[in-house]
């Protein structure tokens, strides 16, 4: 099974590296709603500092979704999804595969590029760092809760504006405790629980998600 989710994702890499456009215009819109707030609020350190986590986190967030209808959109459209729908493997294992290509090529490449993003409100190095952990640790979540988004607008049109109805109250969870964890360091308290409830989000998004995200996929082919 583990060789199986791990040809998946090789694959969806593959595929991703050819459209390496699609790669950077995510990072490319996270930097420039990062960049734009210091600009907009002026150079006050304090301010600057205050909003910081919320900024970082709601561009990460919105970044992370601009990727959300192509998931499955070109299988769907070459035929490739349905047989993958109809191959004795579970489909729940499948769609992990594709999730953890997902969080490779968008959230991953998202919580690296944060910490640098964050010197420009004036972070700290330990609340820089607690930024990189709790993207490397929400950004699973948020393609594992996207999936279901993008399986359940599969083939509808203006699917990307339905998916960003049907997951953002979902993701409010993980922006809170997300964020929380950035200001709680900024203000001097501990992040470890707001990284804890972040991580359980995670394992439910990553694990339990997928299989929630078939399910919906097989009522979009019906």
């Amino acid at each position: 099974m583990i060789g199986m989710v791990g040809a998946i994702t090789a694959r969806d890499l593959r595929l991703a590296m050819r459209r390496q456009a699609d790669i950077v215009s995510v990072l490319f819109f996270f930097i420039i709603v990062a960049s734009l707030f210091p600009l907009g609020v002026g150079p006050e350190p304090d301010l600057l500092r205050k909003l910081a986590p919320g900024v970082l986190w709601v561009g990460a967030l919105l970044a992370t979704m601009l990727s959300l209808p192509r998931l499955f959109a070109d299988d769907y459209r070459d035929g490739t999804l349905e047989q993958l729908v109809l191959a004795p493997q579970p489909l729940g294992l499948t769609v992990l595969g594709k999730v953890l290509a997902h969080w490779l090529v968008s959230g991953l490449p998202l919580a690296l590029l944060a910490p640098v993003l964050g010197i420009q409100f004036d972070l700290a190095g330990d609340a820089l760092l607690v930024l990189t952990v709790s993207l490397l640790i929400g950004t699973p979540a948020l393609s594992g809760i996207g999936a279901i988004g993008a399986a359940l607008t599969l083939g509808l049109r203006g699917g990307g504006v339905l998916v960003s109805l049907l997951v953002l109250p979902l993701y409010i969870p993980v922006l809170i405790f997300g964020a929380g964890a950035v200001d709680a360091t900024v203000t001097g308290l501990g992040a470890e629980a707001h990284l804890s409830i972040l991580g359980a989000l995670a394992i439910a998004g990553v694990f339990f998600a997928p299989w929630a995200t078939a399910a919906a996929l097989r009522i979009s082919l019906e």
